[in-house]
C-alpha cells in the first residue's frame, strides 16, 4: 500500500533551488534559491507533483486535501533534503587519542606516519565483522537523517586489502537497503599506503588497478573511484595511473586533493574529468582555474580544517572565480567525526565567507552533481524525489546565524515522514 500523499503548506520560505538539475550552479547563480513566501508542496508517490503557493496548491487539491497528510509549516522554512557527498561512513572504532596528541602538539601526517590516522582505523575495521560495521554505521546514518540528510555518499577506504574493502562497500549497499537514507557507494583502496607496502607501494598500485579494480566493477560494488593525492601517500602519477584505471572499468573518478599541501591534485582532476576534487584546503591558483574551466565540483570539507586546527579552504575564491561549489562533513573517526551537515554550512560561512544562501546551492543541488544524482534529487521540482526537510527558523539565514544548532523539525524521505519534531519516526 503506497503512502499518504503529504501536503505541505504554509511555508514561511519554501527553498525550492530549481534551475540547477542539468548542470551545477557557479558564481552568481549559487546565491539564487528562488524562493516561495507562503509556499507548499504536493508529494505523492514517493514524488514532488506540484511546487507553488499554498493558495494555488489548496486550489488545485481542495477535492483530495481530506486524503492527505497536511504538514503546517507555518514559521518555518522547507527546503530540500540535504545531500553530503563525502563521508567515511563505514568503519569501526574511534580516534579521540589523537585528539588528544594533536592538542599536545602532534601533525595529522606524524600521527599517520607513526602507525595511526588510517592505519589505526583500517587495523580496526580489518578486525570487525560485518555485523559490527553494520551496527556502527546505521547509528551515524541515523543521526545524519536527524541532522536533515537524505543522501550520502559513503567511501570504503579503511580496509587496503581486498576483503576488508568488499566488506565495506557490502555493508555499505545493506545500508542502502535498510535504511531511509540513500547511500551512494565508492571505491578508495587508495586511501594509503598499507604498512606492507611502505617500501614497494608502485606494487600496491598495481594490485589496486589489476586485481581490486575489476572485482569492483565485476560485482557493480561502486559507482565512483577516489584516490587520496598526496605527498606521503600517493603521488599525482600514481593517482592518475588508478583514476584512469578506473574509468575503464566505468568507475567515476573522484579524488582527494591537496589537503595538507599544494601538489597538483586540482590540476589533476581537470586532467582526468573528475567529477569532483575534495578537501582543496592547499589548491593552487592554477589548479582552481582548471577546475572552473572544466566544471569539476570543489567539495569542500570545513570541519576537516576545523578539527585539524588549520586554515579552511579558499572557497570564496573558487566561487568567485567559477568553480562549483559542494560541500561535505567528510565524516569520518580521524579528521571529522560528526553528523551535522547544518553546523558544515555554519562554518564554511564563517570560516571560508561563503554566503547562507551560497551554503544551502553546496549541500543541495551542488551536492547532487557531486555524486550524479542531481536529476532526482537537491531542488524542490516536480518530478524529483520527495525529499524534504522543514526547519525550525523563520527564514533560510537564521540557518546561519543560530550557529551550532541543530534546527531539523520534520523529515521527509521519498514521500515518508521519517523525522518528526526532531525525533525518528
Amino acid at each position: 500500500m503506497s503512502e499518504k500523499p503529504i501536503f505541505i503548506q504554509h511555508a514561511n520560505e519554501l527553498i525550492t533551488v530549481k534551475g540547477g538539475s542539468e548542470k551545477p550552479l557557479t558564481k552568481e547563480a549559487m546565491n539564487e534559491l528562488h524562493i516561495l513566501q507562503d509556499g507548499a508542496l504536493w508529494l505523492e508517490d514517493g514524488k514532488i507533483q506540484a511546487v507553488g503557493k499554498t493558495e494555488e496548491l489548496n486550489e488545485k487539491y481542495s477535492s483530495r486535501i481530506s486524503e492527505a497528510t497536511v504538514v503546517d509549516a507555518s514559521g518555518k522554512i522547507v527546503m530540500p533534503g540535504l545531500v553530503d557527498p563525502h563521508t567515511h561512513l563505514v568503519y569501526a572504532g574511534s580516534r579521540e587519542n589523537e585528539f588528544n596528541m594533536r592538542l599536545n602538539g602532534a601533525t595529522y601526517m606524524e600521527i599517520m606516519n607513526n602507525g595511526g590516522g588510517i592505519h589505526a582505523t583500517t587495523s580496526r575495521t580489518r578486525s570487525a565483522s560485518p555485523e559490527e560495521l553494520y551496527s556502527e554505521s546505521m547509528k551515524r546514518l541515523d543521526s545524519f537523517l536527524k541532522h536533515g540528510v537524505t543522501t550520502v555518499e559513503a567511501k570504503s577506504g579503511y580496509g587496503l586489502d581486498w576483503e576488508t574493502e568488499k566488506k565495506q562497500l557490502e555493508v555499505a549497499k545493506r545500508l542502502n537497503d535498510d535504511h531511509v537514507i540513500d547511500v551512494v557507494r565508492t571505491f578508495m583502496g587508495a586511501h594509503a599506503v598499507p604498512g606492507e607496502y611502505k617500501e614497494n607501494p608502485d606494487e600496491f598500485v598495481r594490485i589496486v588497478i589489476e586485481e581490486m579494480l575489476p572485482l569492483v566493477a565485476a560485482d557493480s560494488l561502486a559507482e565512483f573511484n577516489d584516490v587520496f593525492c598526496e605527498r606521503g601517500v600517493f603521488t599525482p602519477e600514481q593517482s592518475r595511473l588508478i583514476l584512469e584505471a578506473g574509468k575503464k572499468h566505468g568507475l567515476i573518478p573522484k579524488i582527494h586533493a591537496d589537503e595538507i599541501e599544494p601538489y597538483e591534485g586540482a590540476e589533476l582532476a581537470a586532467e582526468v574529468g573528475a567529477i569532483s576534487a575534495d578537501h582543496l584546503l592547499r589548491a593552487s591558483d592554477q589548479g582552481i582555474k582548471r577546475m572552473a574551466e572544466q566544471g569539476v565540483i570543489g567539495v569542500l570539507l570545513p570541519g576537516t580544517a576545523f578539527f585539524l586546527m588549520a586554515d579552511s579552504a579558499r572557497g570564496r575564491k573558487m566561487i568567485d572565480e567559477g568553480v562549483p561549489v559542494a560541500l561535505s562533513t567528510d565524516c569520518n573517526p580521524g579528521s571529522s567525526p560528526t553528523t551535522s551537515l547544518p553546523f558544515i554550512m555554519n562554518l564554511a560561512c564563517m570560516k571560508m565567507g561563503m554566503t547562507p544562501a551560497e551554503a544551502i546551492t553546496a549541500t543541495t543541488i551542488n551536492a547532487a552533481h557531486a555524486i550524479n544524482r542531481s536529476k532526482e534529487i537537491g531542488s524542490l521540482e516536480v518530478g524529483k524525489k520527495a525529499d524534504v526537510v522543514i526547519m525550525n527558523v523563520p527564514n533560510y539565514m537564521q540557518l546561519q546565524y543560530h550557529y551550532g544548532m541543530n534546527h531539523t523539525d520534520t523529515v521527509i524521505k521519498s514521500g515518508k515522514i521519517v523525522v518528526e519534531s526532531g525525533q525518528l519516526c
